[in-house]
Order: C-alpha cells, then sequence, then structure tokens
C-alpha cells in the first residue's frame, strides 16, 4: 500500500505546477489546462483526507466527484470562451484580448 504522504506530496507538486503554468503562460488554453491541475490536486486532497481522517465513508469522494463536475462544466464554458475568441481576434494569447471594447 502506499503511503498517504506520497499523495499529499503530488498533489502539492501538481499545485504549484498548476500556479506556475497560469502564471507564466500567455496562451489561453495552457492557461485552462493550468487550472485544471490546480483542481486537479484539491481533488486529490479531497480523497486523501477522506482515506486518513474517515476511512469507512464517503464524503471525500463526493466531494470529488461533485469538484469534477464542476471543473468538467468550468472547462465546457472556459473553450467557447476562448472559441468565440479566436473567432473574432484570429489569435488564443492573453495580450489579443486586452484591447477589448466595452
Amino acid at each position: 500500500m502506499i503511503p498517504y504522504q506520497c499523495f499529499l506530496v503530488l498533489s502539492t507538486l501538481l499545485f504549484f505546477i498548476g500556479v506556475y503554468g497560469f502564471v507564466t503562460r500567455r496562451n489561453l488554453v495552457a492557461m485552462l489546462i493550468s487550472i485544471e491541475l490546480v483542481l486537479n490536486s484539491a481533488d486529490m486532497n479531497f480523497a486523501v483526507f477522506n482515506r486518513i481522517l474517515f476511512p469507512g465513508q464517503f464524503e471525500g469522494l463526493f466531494f470529488t466527484l461533485f469538484s469534477i463536475g464542476v471543473s468538467a462544466a468550468e472547462t465546457a464554458v472556459a473553450l467557447a470562451i476562448i472559441i468565440n475568441v479566436y473567432r473574432n481576434y484570429h489569435s488564443d494569447q492573453v495580450n489579443s484580448i486586452e484591447n477589448m471594447k466595452f
């Protein structure tokens, strides 16, 4: 059996890789993937802490499934926005949408 500390270290790495990718990338799709990494690290924390604190119960796993559903809906909406930005500006860079008119 794999110790839970390994999962917590992996979750921490996923979180910081996601934050680094979000801060350094200018491509909208790469930024979306970085946000998904951060959300996946939170899902992993839900599952690990459920296993540690309440080994026979499933509350953490239900929170994880709910979070995965919310992140799937968020990804669908974000991809629709990115496609719309690409159609209007012919670029998927963040710099191209800075000059949007209100």
